[in-house]
């Protein structure tokens, strides 16, 4: 079994991976995008630079940590011995890159345990997005960065004050239960933000771009580096089961607790949880 490395050198390890992952799927996406495959419905596309970019991001962990496990969106979980685990989106916002929307990021989350946000440990997590050059970055339990600048979470004084980030499913069920649980936040926050990447998403509330960010049924490679990045900066991260699937809430302490009464409250009024 390779050495133990500390939670820095592991950052500092998924920054250069990301790093060049990142360029990697700006180049493709220069040439020109094509949807390669689709998965739980037409609009959940996959494109060959999906499975290009997570390829070279589980070659690169594999030749530097061979005994880590590995869970990639498009490639599934590989088992390691070490106890880490590398939980990799290789295009978060696939949709996005397909249009050429700015809003897409290569995410490396580097977790203890399990894949499992509700049992895994948190180590490390870096998102780089590569249409703006921007380099989240963060070690469990110390400060967040962005492009190596430290960031805070906003301090909104209310509900009222609050602007939350959101996203959909894929299937249209899904999506008709998440339209109607944001009718019962409209009227009591200030707006809705729906950017297409749940990575970005969580990075947005570490910097104080959003208030919150809240998603029911998104999959671990989806947050696992970003939620990092948000605890790290401050938010509270809540989660917890509803309508058979798991709700997630990244918020500014300030107004972390009303939030999630409010979202709960608006879930059950819909799923009848």
């Amino acid at each position: 079994m390779t050495a133990a490395p500390t939670p820095t050198e592991l950052a500092d390890l998924a920054e250069s991976i990301a790093t060049e992952a990142a360029a990697l799927a700006a180049r493709r996406r220069a040439e020109g995008v094509e949807v390669a495959d689709r998965k739980s419905s037409i609009a959940d596309v996959v494109t060959a630079a999906d499975r290009e970019v997570e390829a070279l991001v589980h070659d690169r962990i594999r030749a530097a940590r061979p005994d880590d496990g590995f869970f990639g969106e498009e490639t599934g979980a590989a088992p390691g011995t070490s106890g880490l685990t590398w939980v990799v989106d290789p295009i978060d916002g696939t949709v996005n890159y397909l249009y050429g929307s700015p809003q897409y990021a290569v995410s490396i989350g580097v977790v203890r345990g399990e894949p499992d946000p509700a049992v895994w440990e948190p180590v490390a997590g870096v998102v780089v997005a590569p249409a703006t050059g921007d380099v989240y970055r963060a070690v469990a339990g110390e400060t967040a960065t962005r492009n190596g600048t430290p960031i805070a979470v906003s301090e909104p004084a209310s509900l009222g004050e609050t602007l939350v980030a959101t996203g959909f499913g894929y299937t249209a069920d899904r999506r008709r239960e998440q339209v109607a649980v944001l009718t019962g936040l409209l009227g009591e926050v200030r707006d809705i933000r729906r950017a297409g990447s749940a990575a970005l998403d969580c990075c947005a509330v570490g910097a104080g771009i959003v208030d919150a960010y809240y998603e029911r049924g998104i999959n671990p490679w989806d947050m696992a580096a970003g939620s990092i990045v948000a605890a790290s900066a401050g938010a509270v991260v809540t989660t917890w089961e509803a309508g058979g699937t798991r709700s997630f809430l990244f918020a500014a302490p300030t107004i972390a607790a009303p939030l999630e009464a409010l979202v709960r409250a608006a879930e059950a009024g819909v799923l009848g949880d």
